[in-house]
């Protein structure tokens, strides 16, 4: 831009105007007539080309945050192909984890890899729940969660693992209740599962846990403290639901505990009767 465009002077060739008063004057040549008095040539105003340029730029701007906000309409196998390998995401998928329940443990799990770690959610907390101890519903718990030919055998273990020593050790009687004034509490919640191996009728399904376990109550010798564990479930397809095989279950990861005080025995008995649990989804 000139400086005679910058001060607005005249368009119309041989007019003279003064500038900024020191007494001179300026003659304009005509447009395309080579260049005015101080170089160069006279450029038009790019304001056309400016606005476009700033709307371009928005536009890149507003498709980048949606390209970066985009989820769904990817399996799980490409999506974590695009990761490099990487953990896939918690958040909710839209789909139904469950198609309804058997007794009280969700049942009809879709046959794909969401499926087979909604079921192993979920049947993380039905094997580590204060009704396992118990002997009738322990065997209800065993014939729905597991393949038809392994119920036998973990029926006898799980009888075994949860004998009278053990209750003893709890303060539970030989039905799995505690004592008058005395709340079981064995509550488990997942944090999150991961697909180690997965086929159409096959799947090994890690579940990071935590939960609280004790017997809670005055007096109570087994007081009621949290954990962090990893349950490992070897499930099938059988009967046209995920089914456990096997499982097994080590410790943590776990992270450092905070430094809050402990609630009261009556306050987890409390929140244990008023706070219900949930039907988990992958």
């Amino acid at each position: 831009m000139s400086l005679g465009d910058e001060h607005g002077y005249g368009s119309d060739s041989g007019r003279s105007d003064r500038v900024g008063g020191s007494g001179q004057t300026r003659t304009r040549l005509p447009e395309g007539g080579g260049s005015d008095v101080y170089g160069g040539a006279r450029r038009p105003v790019r304001t056309s080309r400016s606005l476009i340029t700033v709307v371009g730029v928005v536009v890149l701007l507003i498709a980048a945050i949606a390209f970066a906000n985009r989820g769904g309409g990817e399996s799980g196998a490409e999506s974590v192909a695009k990761r490099g390998g990487g953990a896939e995401a918690t958040s909710a998928t839209g789909v139904k984890p469950a198609e309804g329940k058997t007794g009280m443990i969700p049942s009809g799990f879709a046959q794909d890899e969401q499926g087979a770690q909604s079921a192993a959610a979920n049947y993380a907390v039905a094997l580590v729940s204060a009704d396992i101890v118990k002997p009738d519903r322990r065997q209800e718990i065993v014939g729905q969660i597991f393949v038809p030919a392994k119920v036998p055998e973990l029926e006898a273990k799980f009888d075994k693992a949860y004998n009278q020593d053990f209750l003893d050790k709890v303060g539970l009687d030989k039905d799995g209740n505690a004592a008058a004034g005395m709340t079981y509490v064995s509550r488990t919640a997942p944090v999150g599962t991961k697909v180690t191996s997965y086929t159409d009728s096959t799947a090994t399904v890690e579940v990071w846990c935590t939960g609280v376990f004790g017997t809670a109550g005055v007096g109570s010798t087994n007081p009621v403290t949290n954990d962090w564990f990893t349950m490992t479930l070897q499930i099938q397809w059988a009967g046209g639901d995920w089914k456990v095989a096997s499982f097994s279950q080590k410790e943590g990861p776990a992270p450092v505990n905070a430094d809050r005080a402990a609630s009261g025995a009556d306050e987890i008995a409390k929140a244990i009767d008023e706070y219900g649990g949930f039907t988990y989804a992958r």
